[in-house]
């Protein structure tokens, strides 16, 4: 059995890699979003202002941008709208602390293609992008799983937010979910509390890394209870997913 997640290799329509345009003002969080998202093998520029980030694209051609709502300059749908005038099959990600439903709706008849509030997990904002991009074709070779990982007898669908182990669906919270989805896109390597903090919980979080034995515990018991533990503890260095059979 192929326990190796089931994804394509994203890349951009010419064959090179995906150009990723992240515009915020706020430097940590650009910073820790151009981390993340270089570790995809993106390429990433960012921005810290509409006018910036209008210049930026005009040369980089992004394929996805990454916005805030809330820029210092240019209201974030008067960007979208510009960026649109130039790049129209671009993918746009809104970021913002606005979670009303009439800001969601109104970003999303703008042009916006999803939207993520903040503070968010980087796991969630990557698997964000990569479902926009998938969708928008750019893809290596889309698997006819579509947005599912599959490591063993246990199965994600991204898009549809459910887990299923043996054919039983398994109930997640949100951490949890998010929890489960870096480690089963990382299967049989060991991850470090201090990777998974940064990448599951919000990027503002500080939190102490217990945190993360504790949510464990919580996957544990939904994901391995009365079947051959698939979470493994790797003393003194952290945890790794791998099915009980190679």
């Amino acid at each position: 059995m192929d326990n190796h997640p089931t994804t394509g290799h994203l890349h951009g329509d010419d064959g090179s890699a995906v150009r990723i345009l992240v515009i915020d003002d706020e430097p940590d969080l650009t910073e820790v979003l151009s981390g993340a998202l270089s570790g995809e093998g993106w390429a990433v520029r960012t921005a810290a202002d509409g006018a910036g980030a209008l210049t930026v694209a005009r040369t980089f051609r992004p394929h996805a941008v990454v916005l805030d709502w809330m820029l210092p300059d240019i209201d974030g749908l008067r960007v979208l709208y510009l960026l649109r005038q130039e790049l129209e099959t671009v993918c746009v990600l809104f970021l913002t602390a606005r979670d009303s439903v009439e800001d969601r709706i109104a970003g999303i008849t703008a042009g916006g293609d999803d939207y993520v509030t903040k503070p968010f997990s980087l796991e969630e904002v990557l698997a964000r992008l990569r479902g926009l991009l998938r969708r928008a074709g750019m893809a290596q070779a889309p698997e006819p799983e579509g947005d599912r990982l599959v490591v063993g007898d246990l199965v994600m669908d991204e898009e549809a937010r459910e887990v299923v182990r043996g054919g039983d669906l398994v109930e997640l919270s949100r951490t949890e979910f998010e929890l489960l989805r870096f480690l089963m896109r990382n299967p049989r390597r060991v991850l470090s509390k201090r990777q998974i903090l940064d990448r599951v919980w919000s990027y503002d979080f500080g939190g102490k890394a217990h945190v993360v034995e504790l949510y464990i515990s919580y996957l544990r018991k939904k994901i391995d209870a009365g079947r051959a533990p698939m979470i493994h503890t790797v003393r003194g260095v952290g945890y790794v997913l791998k099915p009980e059979a190679a």
